[in-house]
């Protein structure tokens, strides 16, 4: 009998072993990482994306065994340079300052120069000279004159949904600085009125119905004031399209014309498309007008 509860009890004492070292196994399987010891987790892929999350900013806290390995998902989500010594597609380093070299330069990016071309749309990776500084907006205003896109009834088009999309709501529909944000409060239809005490810019002030092109410009690079940057929103093209339609919204308030045909407006701020010399065509020895060779 005696021999007997000794063998349960060492067959108690053996579960009782093998229990624990099962229970350290899998408390050591799932350790945190810390230090130099980058931890365990037990399938980490099903809890943690691989994918970066892009409306996520806090940081991958897992990898965290070394400053190296914690990158915040906000700056892994950012849009990234291109790699040194290669050029973006829809790339374009100069513009014509006349509008016949620059209609040229548009339709070979537009695929109009060849059979089975590929329109290439241009990206916001053009450089931009200029910093974000009281001093460089003033040299920008001074050096930026001419729109490098003709005045066309779709770049008025695209302008105007770029604009009723990005600015509108500050800015107003008509230019005015009357934007639903900065609308008066109507308590009776629960309506607090806008976020903002004072209207923003009124692009129909003389101070911006004289401005050069190079004011707004700037403007959308960097921003100013409560305005934030739209570098990274809208592309190079986009950006001439929106100021060539805040121009026709200016052109609209004075009873003058900006459109495709003519521009009674101010002929610095954008040439129409019926304006436009047709380049002359390419021979062996001239090539295309802003071919860039």
């Amino acid at each position: 009998m005696t021999v007997v509860k000794t063998r349960q009890r060492m067959k108690n004492q053996m579960k009782h072993i093998v229990f624990a070292i099962v229970a350290i196994a899998l408390l050591n399987a799932c350790s945190p990482s810390s230090g130099d010891n980058p931890g365990h987790e037990y399938m980490p892929d099903m809890a943690h994306s691989i994918a970066y999350e892009v409306q996520a900013y806090q940081v991958y806290n897992r990898n965290t065994w070394d400053d190296a390995s914690t990158f915040s998902k906000k700056e892994l989500a950012m849009p990234r340079m291109p790699v040194s010594g290669t050029i973006p597609r829809g790339y374009v380093g100069l513009y014509h300052s006349d509008p016949a070299g620059q209609a040229a330069m548009m339709d070979v990016l537009h695929g109009k120069n060849a059979v089975n071309a590929i329109s290439t749309p241009l990206n916001g990776r053009v450089p931009y000279y200029y910093g974000d500084s009281e001093e460089e907006r003033s040299r920008a205003t001074r050096d930026i004159r001419s729109n490098p896109f003709p005045i066309t009834e779709a770049g008025l088009a695209k302008g105007k949904e770029l604009y009723t999309i990005n600015c509108a709501i500050c800015h107003g529909e008509k230019g005015d600085g009357g934007g639903y944000l900065v609308r008066d409060p109507n308590p009776a239809a629960g309506d607090p009125g806008g976020k903002y005490p004072a209207a923003p810019a009124n692009l129909m002030l003389d101070t911006f119905l004289l401005a050069s092109n190079g004011r707004f410009y700037h403007a959308v690079m960097y921003g100013k004031n409560a305005m934030g940057a739209y570098a990274d929103k809208l592309s190079f093209e986009e950006r001439w399209q929106v100021i060539h339609y805040i121009r026709s919204l200016q052109a609209e308030s004075k009873k003058a014309v900006y459109n495709e045909q003519d521009n009674s407006f101010n002929p610095e701020f954008g040439v129409p498309k019926a304006k436009l010399v047709k380049a002359a065509p390419a021979t062996d020895d001239a090539p295309p007008a802003g071919s860039g060779k």
